[in-house]
């Protein structure tokens, strides 16, 4: 049989009722792995079936520019309901190789407070700090974002902890 047969059959996820051996139809279904189609032991999931990396979709946001991207993010954070879209919005917001901009981290402070999730408010400075290119820039966003961080009540992690930070 033909290795681009085994591929489109794996590809498909057909049952094994398609192969037959000694006129005996196999029940068990067939894991693909390496070119190789391999039992499924009773229906339990092997370590093949769980993929370990994350596809890359641009979907729309392919060519953006930082002020749609700005403008977008700036959105999401307006709609976040729950700690988990905040999240999620967070790790989509600083994943990308750019540094969020003071509109986009007010919002995301604004949705935190929204959801009562002081822990991740004090994290969105951290996320900050990490990805800055050096200190000063850190200072520019707390400097631009003091009166918001004051209005809101969302020390950094500096204040919390000072001993950490000498």
């Amino acid at each position: 049989m033909s290795s681009s047969l085994l591929r489109a059959v794996a590809r498909r996820g057909a049952s094994t009722a398609f192969f037959q051996a000694n006129s005996v139809v196999r029940t068990t279904p067939l894991v693909a792995r390496a070119g190789v189609l391999i039992p499924m032991a009773a229906g339990i999931p092997t370590a093949s079936q769980f993929s370990t990396t994350t596809a890359v979709r641009s979907g729309d946001h392919g060519e953006e520019t930082f002020e749609e991207f700005t403008a977008r993010f700036e959105k999401e954070f307006d709609g976040v309901n729950d700690v988990f879209e905040l999240q999620r919005n967070l790790n989509n917001a600083f994943a990308y190789d750019l540094v969020p901009s003071p509109v986009v981290i007010a919002a995301a402070l604004r949705a935190a407070r929204r959801v009562n999730d002081f822990a991740t408010a004090v994290r969105i400075f951290e996320g900050i700090k990490a990805k800055v290119e050096n200190k000063g820039q850190y200072e520019q966003y707390l400097a631009e974002l003091k009166p918001l961080r004051e209005e809101l009540g969302v020390p950094l992690k500096e204040d919390i902890y000072p001993e950490e930070h000498k």
